[in-house]
């Protein structure tokens, strides 16, 4: 290649990488308003984010994978809790968690009603914008030193409904539905594991699901109940697709009368799944 040959070439490819670049830019932004979803950036989500940045969120919080690593990432925490849970816990961090307890060092910032309602706001605009899978794994707000929480045990890894390991076959047709339930449980949107741990005494979010049967029993037989379900079966249902149904008094789950635990999953699950993942828990005695 001569000496002009390669003045054109460079010129040629710089060239055509700029037009590329152009392109590529001009195509993002227009698909910046879709993937932003700018059209629900309201006043409230606008003083949320200043709210965020005059309290210094990020220096310990992250944002699509930018900030600091010290507290969980926040991207779609509206996704894992729900507003009234996110109202309480903002007032009073020390309500939920304890810091010799569960390692947590939440401060309470002393934010107004104002505040608190805004920064939901902004936060539940980021959790609705389209990362397309950034940051590349889902990132849970329960910690990992919780027993049963966000980790894998082997057993959990062997359960497959849909393709049991070599030579082995559910035993029965209730084995194999409960099996289902374990997978709707770390699968369902939100994931149950993501404040439920399995584990005894592990408080999370919300309570440990290790005794449901027997809390379930309990309260059934307590004279205080006020649902309307007559068995275990059904007190853990209705705690699934009606949440608020019974509170359970004392219990920093709830506030001014509402359950903090989600209310989708009648929507978001099938009757059918619903049915796997009551009778998985009911193995928790």
């Amino acid at each position: 290649m001569t000496n002009r040959q390669a003045r054109i070439f460079a010129v040629a490819s710089t060239a055509i990488a700029a037009l590329v670049f152009l392109v590529l830019t001009l195509d993002s932004h227009r698909q910046f308003p879709e993937l932003t979803q700018s059209k629900n950036i309201t006043p409230a989500v606008i003083h949320g984010k200043d709210v965020w940045h005059k309290y210094n969120c990020i220096n310990c919080h992250t944002l699509f994978g930018e900030g600091a690593y010290y507290a969980p990432d926040l991207t779609k925490i509206t996704q894992h809790r729900s507003e009234p849970y996110l109202q309480a816990y903002m007032r009073d961090p020390s309500r939920f968690y304890d810091e010799q307890t569960h390692r947590r060092l939440m401060p309470k910032q002393d934010l107004s009603d104002e505040e608190i309602t805004d920064l939901i706001a902004f936060l539940d605009w980021v959790s609705n914008v389209d990362n397309q899978g950034w940051p590349p794994r889902p990132i849970l707000v329960t910690g990992s030193f919780v027993p049963g929480a966000d980790t894998v045990t082997a057993a959990e890894r062997d359960i497959d409904p849909d393709k049991p390991p070599p030579g082995v076959t559910p035993v029965t047709e209730a084995d194999d539905i409960r099996a289902r339930g374990q997978k709707v449980f770390r699968m369902a949107s939100p994931a149950c594991n993501a404040c439920h741990s399995t584990a005894p005494g592990a408080d999370m979010a919300g309570p440990t699901m290790a005794g449901i049967v027997s809390r379930a029993t309990q309260t059934l037989q307590s004279g205080d109940y006020q649902g309307a379900a007559t068995d275990v079966e059904g007190y853990i249902r209705e705690s699934i697709v009606d949440p608020s149904a019974h509170l359970v008094e004392g219990a920093m789950y709830s506030a001014n009368g509402t359950s903090f635990m989600p209310t989708t999953y009648n929507d978001s699950l099938t009757d059918e799944e619903i049915d796997q993942l009551v009778a998985y828990l009911t193995t928790f005695k």
